[in-house]
């Protein structure tokens, strides 16, 4: 039986400011991150973790060392420290609403935030269960903050249980995770482990094996320029140029908002410029690079097509690789997955295996060397005022992360 600690954990994390900032190129992107950080390695050092520390990027590294004397796979538990920039995460105050009976749960410092049963299908399971939630005025953090204090929860109670047979486990806590930079800067030489698991997923029970592919796709255009009151036969502008090439997307297919499951999308992320030059962004997802690369063909005939009307104007249409289907790895390493399937089943839950339509830090792990499936930490609602979490839920990752401990070492 866990003495668990992780509400208490997770309370104190969330109200450290963590946001992190496309924006900004420093690494972290923002200092803040270093705050929390900070107070994870003394928690670790705390424990009984001597190696614990934080390097210059922000990174967290810690190892619970072997108490067995079989010979056993080094494993890492891996979580993000920021939080997203798309709603604010300061002064976050979070809010247990205890024995949920399936009401809608109302956010007190801003009403008209309201978290309905009838539009979170997740609460349907929820009832007896406690909820946490913020305030209403920030994000709360449970992307990954639950997944943080899961795994400090996780390693405190292996610590103070030595009867409990387990091999090297890592702890690797990274930052920028939410702006696509989590891995940059990790030290896979230092970190030394051989299979991972981000606890970095949603739903209580789920563990996902599958990822998008992504790349992302620069549209550059050149435009010509003319005085408008002189502009006949002359005038190719490069925002209307760019306007066309946009509105000529398919609208009931290949986007976000008319896709799920396994169907792959572009997506228009920005678009800039003036008269003379103008600058498209997107995104392109699917789960396989053959779809991938027929998504972002099906863009460069939109472009070109556009451009037949713009005989002076001139283009130049850049693909870059964002990050691959970690599947293609996981499928090499099958006990990876199994055993995380089998440390959920062993909580008492039915374990569901699932895609993402999105990537973790597991992603590039895996093609890194480090392969690493992704399991729930119980979040739901990512990025919003409405986020929440159950107490329970959490509880649950954390016996997961201890029986996937566990049966590593049975296994060896």
């Amino acid at each position: 039986m866990i003495q668990h600690t992780v509400v208490e954990r997770f309370l104190k994390y969330v109200q450290i400011d963590t946001q992190s900032d496309v924006t900004s190129f420093t690494v972290p992107s923002t200092m803040k991150q270093k705050d929390l950080g900070k107070v994870l390695v003394e928690e670790l050092l705390a424990m009984g973790i001597e190696d614990a520390h934080m390097d210059t990027h922000g990174i967290v590294y810690a190892t619970l060392p072997s108490n067995t004397n079989k010979e056993v796979p080094t494993i890492c538990f891996c979580s993000h420290v920021d939080t997203s920039p798309d709603s604010s995460g300061k002064n976050v105050k979070p809010i247990i609403h205890k024995n949920y009976q399936g009401e809608d749960i109302i956010l007190p410092d801003d009403p008209n935030q309201v978290i309905r049963l009838s539009e979170n299908k997740a609460l349907k399971d929820q009832f007896g269960n406690d909820i946490i939630t913020s305030s209403g005025l920030t994000l709360l953090g449970a992307d990954d903050k639950a997944g943080v204090a899961e795994i400090m929860d996780a390693m405190h109670h292996l610590i103070n249980n030595p009867e409990l047979k387990h091999g090297d486990i890592r702890i690797l806590f990274t930052v920028d995770e939410e702006i696509g930079r989590g891995v940059d800067q990790v030290d896979m030489k230092k970190l030394g482990a051989q299979f991972g698991y981000t606890i970095d997923g949603e739903t209580v029970g789920t563990m996902e094996d599958e990822t998008f592919s992504a790349d992302g796709i620069t549209i550059n255009i050149n435009g010509v320029s003319a005085h408008p009151g002189y502009a006949k036969g002359k005038l190719e502008s490069a925002i209307k140029i760019a306007s066309e090439i946009v509105a000529q997307l398919p609208s009931d297919r290949l986007s976000p908002e008319s896709t799920s499951g396994k169907q792959g999308f572009l997506h228009p992320l920005s678009i800039t410029g003036k008269v003379e030059e103008a600058k498209l962004t997107f995104i392109v997802r699917d789960f396989t690079d053959e779809a991938l690369a027929s998504h972002a063909a099906e863009l460069k005939d939109i472009v070109e097509n556009v451009m037949k009307n713009y005989p002076n104007s001139t283009y130049e249409f850049v693909v870059s690789e964002q990050y691959r289907n970690m599947k293609k790895v996981l499928d090499n390493y099958p006990q990876v997955s199994q055993y995380a399937f089998e440390a959920i089943e062993r909580t008492g839950l039915k374990a569901v295996k699932r895609s993402i339509r999105g990537g973790t830090d597991g992603s590039r792990l895996s093609f890194l060397g480090l392969p690493c499936p992704n399991i729930f930490a119980g979040g739901h609602n990512f990025h919003s005022k409405q986020e929440w979490v159950a107490v329970q839920d959490m509880e649950k990752a954390v016996e997961t992360i201890v029986n996937i401990c566990l049966i590593w070492e049975e296994n060896a």
